[in-house]
């Protein structure tokens, strides 16, 4: 983690995003009002130059949505979103592409985010060309040549005249990875990186990751479902439950001592290693699925599915996050019952 740890580089501060479901004829003719569907429901966090912070929950928290809005691919209902101390949650145009370039995604399937007719050099060439990057084509080449290079691409000439197909799953993501790097960002925002990897890449590939941010000061928003990455990879993580935060720390302590129940059932749920054996992948040990965001329970978003829920987790108003020290917070009532 940067030095500069009081020096913030993202501020993101009550920010939301709910969608208003298409409606069918007979459903506006009947007068029934749509159900607003909150992906994003009140979500505050700043990010430090140089930190990896971790964004984590299961599919349907609202993480995949806030890295969209983080990268402004999708606009907000409401809240701010503050980068490099500019307010820059309405932009225009031209400003917003100038945003995009200092804030890079590094997308979950590496192969889908490239064209498949394209070779590695056209690939590499193609964000040159669309932010309108000064250089010939023999600067270009230099500019790739780099960023392969960063990636551990060895010799990248091998590589730049393959097609995306002709690559490992690694390998792929590696591109990927250059791929933002060759605008020179200031942030990633990485949304399940290693997802759609072998298991055996997985770490190698983050290691990789790792050296980049350190070697050019970059910094990440890391968006996964998977705590034993986030352990060893993030230097903070904020836990999401259904378009909330509900805890946030710092990586170790919050591991080491989670103070919310869903984040305790999501430690418990990590796979155990075995040696010479496949992982012991077990069950996340809460009962049903995630609530619909569009039908949000009363209270404590969680109390449906929480083992330690009373009555008044679900008729007392929903808790905010509420700071116990260290940088450490969490939203539950209850905790020290826990």
């Amino acid at each position: 983690m940067s030095d500069k740890s009081n020096d913030v580089l993202l501020e993101v501060k009550d920010l939301k995003k709910h969608f208003a479901p298409h409606q069918s004829l007979a459903q506006t003719l009947s007068g029934k009002n749509r159900r607003v569907v909150k992906a994003v429901d009140g979500v505050s966090f700043s990010i430090h130059r140089g930190e990896i912070f971790g964004l984590i929950g299961e599919s349907g928290s609202g993480k995949t949505t806030t890295g969209k809005l983080v990268m402004k691919l999708i606009d907000p209902t409401s809240g701010s979103i503050v980068f490099n101390g500019e307010d820059v949650t309405v932009t225009d145009k031209e400003r917003t592409q100038a945003y995009r370039r200092q804030v890079q995604m590094i997308f979950q399937d590496p192969y889908a985010s490239m064209n498949p007719r394209f070779k590695i050099k056209d690939v590499m060439d193609e964000p040159l060309v669309i932010h309108k990057i000064e250089g010939d084509h023999v600067e270009h080449e230099k500019m790739i040549i780099k960023a392969l290079t960063e990636v551990k691409l060895n010799p990248p000439e091998e590589f730049m005249g393959r097609y995306p197909h002709m690559l490992s799953g690694g390998q792929r993501q590696r591109i990927a990875t250059a791929r933002t790097l060759i605008l020179n960002p200031m942030m990633l925002v990485a949304d399940e990186p290693v997802s759609m990897i072998d298991l055996s890449t997985r770490a190698e590939i983050l290691h990789m990751m790792k050296d980049v941010q350190r070697d050019l000061g970059l910094t990440y928003l890391y968006i996964t479902h998977d705590l034993s990455t986030a352990r060893y990879f993030t230097d903070r993580i904020a836990v999401m439950y259904l378009g909330r935060i509900v805890e946030m720390g710092r990586a170790e302590d919050l591991i080491d001592n989670p103070l919310h129940p869903y984040t305790k059932a999501l430690i418990e749920a990590v796979p155990e290693p075995r040696t010479g054996k496949v992982d012991v992948i077990k069950e996340l040990p809460i009962s049903g699925e995630i609530p619909s965001p569009a039908n949000i329970p009363s209270g404590c978003r969680f109390h449906t599915r929480c083992p330690y829920a009373k009555p008044e987790c679900s008729s007392e108003a929903e808790p905010e996050l509420m700071d116990v020290g260290n940088g450490h917070f969490h939203a539950c009532r209850r905790y020290k019952e826990i």
